[in-house]
């Protein structure tokens, strides 16, 4: 009788945590890298609050989201970096035939505006992530030869364009992310949280909607520009 593999039970019990159309809605909404209550996650997956906290029983029990609780409401949020790269990284499988088409003008622009800017967890994707990992490529900031890598001279130009990175962090500097739009990776890790919170904190992009979707404001265009040498095209 040949030995079953010790990995395989536990890598079937967490396949099954994700193959379930709610639990893989929750889990891509908090890709936006914010804390959500079983409410709003339960109007987002169209199910009974009820339902939906049997759902978030299950994945919280698995290890993909943690919980806090504050006065009544129970907010959830995915558990860590590693829990988002491998949501992104299975959407990214995803082949285009079996995605769902737009039933509506306004399922449609959210989809158009998802494509063009938004956020992965906790970095920039969609074509915005795309042109500043171009950019950032192409003036030798960053290298993709032999995987993701920033270069002496793309840490230093975090440090002058005011982006800190956490030199303590145990999450590697630079990631590559596969962009399940694109098809093409976006840089992830510890540089790739650390500029789009520096957008997002200095006005580079906002928000848009209640999906992950962002926009470049006019200020954002002109600080890429500078900084970056991204035509003004390339981010609307």
């Amino acid at each position: 009788m040949t030995a079953k593999d010790p990995q395989a039970a536990g890598l079937a019990s967490l396949a099954s945590l994700i193959a379930d159309e709610t639990r893989a809605t929750c889990l891509l909404a908090l890709l936006d890298g914010r804390a959500w209550t079983a409410g709003e996650l339960a109007r987002r997956a169209g199910v009974a609050a009820s339902t939906l906290s049997e759902h978030l029983g299950k994945l919280v029990a698995g290890g993909l989201l943690a919980e806090e609780r504050q006065g009544r409401h129970r907010y959830v949020r995915l558990a860590d970096a590693r829990v988002a790269q491998l949501v992104e990284d299975l959407a990214a499988q995803v082949p285009p035939a079996a995605r769902r088409t737009p039933h509506s003008l306004r399922e449609s622009s959210a989809g158009s505006a998802m494509a063009r800017g938004r956020t992965c967890y906790d970095h920039l994707a969609g074509r915005l992530g795309i042109a500043v990992t171009d950019a950032l490529t192409r003036r030798g900031l960053l290298r993709q030869d032999t995987g993701f890598a920033l270069t002496d001279a793309g840490v230093e130009w975090f440090g002058t364009a005011g982006i800190p990175l956490d030199p303590s962090t145990r999450r590697p500097l630079a990631r590559a992310c596969l962009d399940w739009t694109e098809r093409r990776p976006h840089l992830a890790g510890a540089a790739g949280a650390a500029l789009c919170r520096h957008a997002l904190d200095a006005g580079w992009c906002v928000r848009i909607g209640s999906e992950r979707a962002v926009r470049v404001t006019p200020s954002g265009e002109r600080e890429l520009s500078a900084l970056l040498g991204i035509a003004s095209e390339a981010l609307r």
